[in-house]
């Protein structure tokens, strides 16, 4: 599956990009994460790609020429791909949601800064807006990340065992019941002694009962 990531801070999302499960999927060819700069498709000497809002008001909005350049370059060859842009005002993502996504091909991430990013490039240019939640973040490069690291757990084979995945909270409308590992006592407080006992069918009670909880 395909990535694009479009921002003009580059440096700020590449290392999580190569560390860890997304790392090791890029370099089993599961995943294909692009990271462009959107002052590459700057026409003017500064690379500028925002200026000031119409009707006044503070803050800079990222301008339409660069935009839809960079946007209609990168989608050139998309087979079955969606251009997202990530915004307060859009669909709260959620696992339903990560799901519909895991079932394109390519997805263009658009991260932007400042008050955002002219209203007439999200019109003609984006097929869904996508929020993390009902608060304010310096940027989408946060949630560009959320989404790729979410959808890509539900490309086969990034995960190792695809069980993990099917047993994640949310899957089954319900929360992961809870974990404990060594050792058996901590500071007075205990494992709870059926996970001890051997018994899978009582233990797979108590992970349902308490995944209802």
């Amino acid at each position: 599956m395909q990535f694009d990531l479009l921002t003009i801070i580059p440096q700020a999302i590449e290392p999580y990009l190569q560390a860890s499960l997304l790392g090791k999927a890029q370099m089993a060819g599961l995943l294909n994460l692009k990271i462009h700069d959107l002052r590459s498709w700057a026409k003017d000497k500064h690379r500028r790609v925002d200026d000031e809002t119409f009707g006044g008001g503070e803050g800079m909005v990222f301008k339409p020429e660069p935009l839809v350049a960079a946007i209609e370059e990168i989608t050139q060859g998309y087979q079955k791909g969606q251009v997202i842009y990530l915004s307060p005002q859009g669909r709260p993502l959620d696992q339903a949601l990560v799901k519909e996504l895991s079932d394109y091909q390519e997805l263009l991430l658009i991260c932007g800064r400042y008050e955002g990013i002219d209203e007439r490039v999200i019109q003609g240019w984006v097929d869904q807006e996508i929020s993390l939640g009902d608060f304010v973040l310096a940027g989408g490069e946060l949630p560009a990340l959320a989404v790729v690291e979410a959808v890509s757990r539900l490309v086969p084979g990034v995960v190792g065992k695809e069980e993990s995945v099917r047993q994640d909270s949310f899957e089954a409308g319900l929360l992961e019941y809870p974990h404990y590992t060594r050792p058996q006592e901590f500071r007075g407080k205990k494992v709870p002694e059926v996970l001890l006992s051997g018994n899978h069918q009582e233990i797979q009670k108590w992970r349902q009962a308490q995944a209802l909880m």
